[in-house]
């Protein structure tokens, strides 16, 4: 693949991972919203059906997350190994080691605030 190719593909897993954290991150939100609003005072199995559907969402974000900074690790090789490259190649090589902050550190964060969601919601 040209060097072109390669960044149009990464803009493209950028934007994927942008999206897999929107749905979460609203969740996230409005959830917070509503214990403010009474929802931490609903049935019991309003509660454990809002976790459910919760750990639902961070789990498929977090799949779509990791999944596509995987990809982005094998593409930022891939850009690598071009004989000549670009600035912007040049950077996104460089970046290379924060695409594990995608697979690890901002799933670590939204699972701590399931928890204490979790821990709002059932006690």
């Amino acid at each position: 693949m040209t060097e072109l190719e390669l960044i149009q593909i990464w803009n493209k897993l950028r934007n994927q991972v942008i999206f897999s954290q929107l749905a979460p991150t609203f969740l996230l939100i409005v959830t917070i919203a509503l214990i403010n609003d009474g929802l931490a005072d609903s049935a019991i199995e309003v509660r454990i059906a809002t976790m459910g559907i919760l750990l639902a969402s961070g789990i498929f974000g977090y799949l779509a997350q990791y999944s596509t900074a995987t990809e982005a690790r094998a593409l930022l090789a891939e850009i690598r190994a071009l004989k000549t490259k670009s600035k912007l190649s040049m950077q996104l090589i460089r970046f290379t080691n924060w695409v594990d902050v995608i697979r690890y550190v901002t799933p670590t964060i939204f699972f701590g605030i399931y928890v204490f969601l979790g821990i709002a919601l059932l006690f």
